[in-house]
């Protein structure tokens, strides 16, 4: 058991939302000139680089170490598509639009919990899905000025992203933490390292694009270490409002550096998308604590 320090696992939860939207921010600038695919392997590249200079020496052979190695693997696979996808939602969609879209994914969770998970899926959470999609279609506006293209990007990318989550469902009660993190760094090296000669076909990095290309791994494997010490100290109920910090990231950064700034009507839509997810995370929350009395 560890220690309970809400404000430092809320600390460190802020920490990491700031990590992933640095992370989709830069892979949205590089992806107008390099392809998408080659920007997914550099990402996973250097986060495998970091655990093998960071962990290695310590865990050696124990990073590797599983009971469900096939599990393990699909997981890993699941989260590659997430971050292909999402890349691609980025390089056509504005960050703030396309990072409320990936939010949803807490409501695809709820409604493949019953078929994969086994667990009941009430009238509440019915109704938080049904005004999570409401406020995907104020912000995407089917028929309005957001690519058709992007939009379905994004919704790929947190449909994967759903099932990455419920796998981890299925691998945390007997799997390492830091395995788990390890095999999806790992898979996804390899299995973009095999493809590398097709898409390496844009033109060679500067100095600075290639610290970019570099950072993608440092941002995203730093944010998922982050996001594991924040769980280490305060509970999902606590931290799970304080992950939507990062949407209020990609607004900043998209009106940074592209002078982007959502409307009203896509405003509202982020709120009720973050609201409705938030309060999915309560009430499953809540289950478990009436479960557990």
């Amino acid at each position: 058991m560890h220690e309970s320090r809400p404000l430092l696992g809320i600390g460190f939860m802020l920490l990491a939302a700031l990590c992933f939207a640095a992370l989709d921010a830069t892979s949205k600038t590089l992806s107008q000139t390099f392809t998408v695919p080659l920007l997914v392997w550099a990402r996973y590249a250097f986060h495998l680089l970091l655990m093998v200079v960071f962990l290695a020496p310590t865990m050696k052979w124990k990073l590797l170490t599983t009971n469900r190695p096939r599990l393990q693997v699909m997981r890993a696979l699941v989260l590659v598509g997430t971050t292909g996808f999402a890349m691609a939602s980025f390089r056509t969609m504005p960050l703030a639009e396309a990072t409320s879209i990936l939010f949803a994914t807490p409501l695809a969770v709820a409604l493949l919990a019953g078929p994969f998970l086994g667990e009941r899926v009430g009238a509440a959470r019915w109704i938080g899905v049904l005004t999570g999609f409401c406020g995907m279609l104020l912000v995407a506006r089917p028929g309005g000025a957001m690519s058709a293209a992007g939009i379905a990007w994004a919704l790929a990318a947190a449909a994967c992203y759903a099932i990455y989550q419920i796998q981890t469902r299925q691998l945390s009660p007997t799997e390492n933490t830091w395995t788990m993190l390890f095999y999806t760094a790992l898979v996804g090296t390899a299995a973009m390292s095999l493809g590398l000669p097709l898409f390496w076909a844009g033109p060679m990095p500067t100095p600075r694009e290639a610290l970019m290309i570099a950072s993608l791994g440092v941002f995203g494997g730093t944010g998922h270490l982050l996001l594991i010490r924040a769980f280490r100290y305060a509970p999902a109920s606590t931290l799970a409002p304080f992950i939507y910090v990062q949407l209020v990231w990609a607004i900043f950064f998209g009106w940074l550096f592209y002078r982007h700034i959502p409307d009203t009507v896509s405003i509202v839509g982020m709120a009720v998308i973050a609201a409705s997810s938030i309060g999915m995370v309560a009430l499953e929350q809540r289950n478990q604590e009436r479960s557990a009395a």
